[in-house]
């Protein structure tokens, strides 16, 4: 039996990988505020926003499960705060979403190796951005979110040699976070007209074309070979 644990499944690109990665010998394990009634797998209605409480959660859950052929942990789950200026942004958006983006995926990930020793193939997949690789104004929270993901992995990639660890830029997908992004001030966000130009543009990658590319790239023999990627490299 293969594991994956999915956060952020309850929809956009979490939902989508979820229902690809749903199938015979898989166990997969959502994880979000929230369930999808659509997801046939077993969905963990938690906040990332309080990690600790997460990491405990699957702490116990593997302790108390374990045998598997291979363990997946997909660390999708991403907050974006209210694009603007740094020194404008509201202290508790910034907060949670440095919490859901960052010190989730690394509790989870400490919580992932410790629990999952032994078993034949293992398997980190943080989901980056290219703007964890290419400052962008307005967005100050999640470029340095994104960046300490790739460093992140770079440093388990080292510490875990036989752990497969990636941290992967998706490309430009249509997901809420677009429509954030799309609809913020452009006199606090410089950048929202290029963003409008994405989606009139047809740029924009669906959720489901862009799971279906991730798994892919997934079960790849040379998963983590290269611990920083992009998938329209890949």
């Amino acid at each position: 039996m293969h594991l994956y644990i999915v956060t952020g499944s309850s929809r956009g690109l979490g939902a989508a990988l979820v229902q690809r990665l749903t199938q015979a010998d898989n166990i997969v394990i959502g994880i979000a505020r929230k369930a999808n009634p659509a997801l046939q797998a077993e969905q963990w209605t938690l906040d990332l926003a309080d990690p600790v409480a997460a990491a405990e959660r699957l702490q116990a859950w593997l302790r108390a499960n374990k045998h598997w052929d291979s363990a997946t942990l997909i660390n999708n789950a991403a907050l974006l705060s209210e694009p603007g200026p740094l020194a404008a942004s509201p202290l508790d958006g910034l907060s949670s979403a440095l919490r859901v983006g960052l010190e989730a995926p690394t509790l989870l990930s400490r919580v992932f190796l410790a629990e999952t020793a032994g078993i034949p193939i293992r398997r980190i997949l943080n989901i980056s951005s290219g703007l964890g690789r290419r400052a962008m104004a307005g967005s100050a929270a999640y470029c340095a979110i994104k960046a300490g993901l790739d460093h992140l992995s770079r440093a388990l990639a080292l510490e875990e040699p036989s752990v497969g660890v990636v941290s992967l830029a998706p490309g430009v997908i249509d997901t809420d976070m677009q429509v954030q992004l799309r609809g913020a001030d452009p006199t606090r966000f410089p950048e929202q007209t290029r963003f409008q130009g994405l989606k009139d543009g047809g740029q924009l990658q669906t959720a489901d074309d862009t799971a279906a590319a991730i798994v892919r790239f997934l079960m790849r023999p040379d998963f983590g070979k290269t611990v920083v990627s992009d998938i329209r490299d890949a």
